[in-house]
């Protein structure tokens, strides 16, 4: 079987470029033949690979040439192949052969509020559109497949191909490391994150006798926003006990990780989250919201919960977590620590792939 994979979002910032960039190496270690669509020099890495094949293209994914006037030149490499996968919801215009996407979420029809009018009805045109030229759209839990059959239907079939995380990072982890009185966060500034939670909990627990600093992964101007009270509010709050890292490897991130006491993950919405995960293979507690997906994915893990959205329970979380108390390491069973992993996530799309070609 000859598979075409879309990886023009293989070095994008967040989860999407994450999962591609994971997935990649279990599709080519398959027994199929690929076709791979993105920058050259950022696909250099796959070229020992004999069953890949690098095709050229910079055409910006859900642009109007990616949408309506796609490369013939790449449309007809991709027609001879089995199939196309895509990691995200876009989809060139013109692919003849069986589509395969994957949706990590669909926040925005259930959250409007992130977005203008206009930019919704944009969002929910290509929504739309994938699940109408899709054959299968996998997602990455049960709590995302409700979710996108609820908004978009159950006409395309929609498959829990799960998540997971790079694991490679805590192999080259020490035992052992040392644990520091920091509270980890990462993420953005984006409503449905519940930065403005944490910051309120925090502040109040530190005017309460917590010892400890908050250390938020990324640089300042990563986390501006048309709300300059929340901007103003990160910047006098450095003076508080908050740090940013700036921008860091993943190797500087694991290491962080690993020497935290705590990461708070108080999102109102998620399809994973990957941090929860990441924290405890590397060795640190977590504390996340009770929302319906973080029950479902980490029902099983030693985790804490509070209640969304609340941070007045966020703070009495903490002081119980942290206050008075030496940090100590978190160590996850072997079966929890196989739980999720990239092998398991391509092995079930592969799976739907030869099972949709038959």
């Amino acid at each position: 079987m000859k598979i075409a994979i879309d990886c023009r979002h293989i070095d994008a910032s967040g989860g999407i470029g994450v999962y591609t960039r994971e997935c990649l190496p279990y599709f080519l270690g398959s027994a199929n033949d690929f076709l791979l669509l993105g920058d050259k020099d950022k696909l250099a890495f796959v070229k020992g690979h004999k069953n890949a094949e690098i095709i050229h293209c910079g055409i910006k994914p859900f642009s109007l040439r990616d949408t309506f006037v796609f490369s013939g030149k790449v449309l007809k490499k991709i027609n001879q192949c089995d199939l196309y996968y895509s990691p995200y919801f876009n989809i060139p215009c013109c692919v003849a052969v069986p589509v395969f996407i994957t949706i990590h979420d669909i926040i925005f029809p259930d959250m409007p509020d992130l977005v203008s009018l206009p930019g919704l009805w944009a969002r929910m045109f290509f929504y739309r559109r994938a699940a109408r030229l899709a054959s299968v759209i996998f997602t990455v839990s049960e709590f995302s497949k409700s979710r996108i059959e609820y908004n978009l239907g159950k006409k395309t079939p929609v498959i829990n191909a799960s998540n997971a995380v790079n694991t490679s990072y805590t192999a080259n982890l020490q035992k052992g490391i040392a644990k520091k009185k920091h509270i980890i966060f990462i993420g953005n500034i984006k409503k449905h994150k519940g930065l403005n939670i944490l910051l309120d909990a925090y502040l109040s627990a530190r005017a309460d006798g917590l010892d400890y600093d908050l250390v938020i992964v990324g640089g300042k101007d990563n986390f501006r926003s048309k709300d300059r009270e929340i901007s103003s509010r990160l910047t006098a709050m450095e003076k508080h006990g908050v740090i940013f890292t700036g921008h860091i490897q993943d190797s500087e991130k694991w290491l962080l990780l690993a020497e935290s006491a705590l990461l708070v993950q108080p999102s109102l919405y998620e399809g994973f989250a990957y941090p929860p995960l990441e924290a405890m293979l590397a060795g640190t507690p977590v504390l996340i919201s009770d929302i319906p997906v973080f029950r479902e994915v980490y029902g099983e893990f030693p985790v804490t919960f509070f209640k969304k959205g609340d941070s007045a329970d966020l703070k009495a979380k903490l002081m119980e977590l942290l206050c008075n108390k030496d940090p100590k390491a978190l160590v996850l069973p072997a079966r929890l620590r196989e739980k999720y992993n990239f092998g398991k996530v391509v092995t079930k799309i592969l799976n739907s792939f030869i099972m949709g070609n038959r």
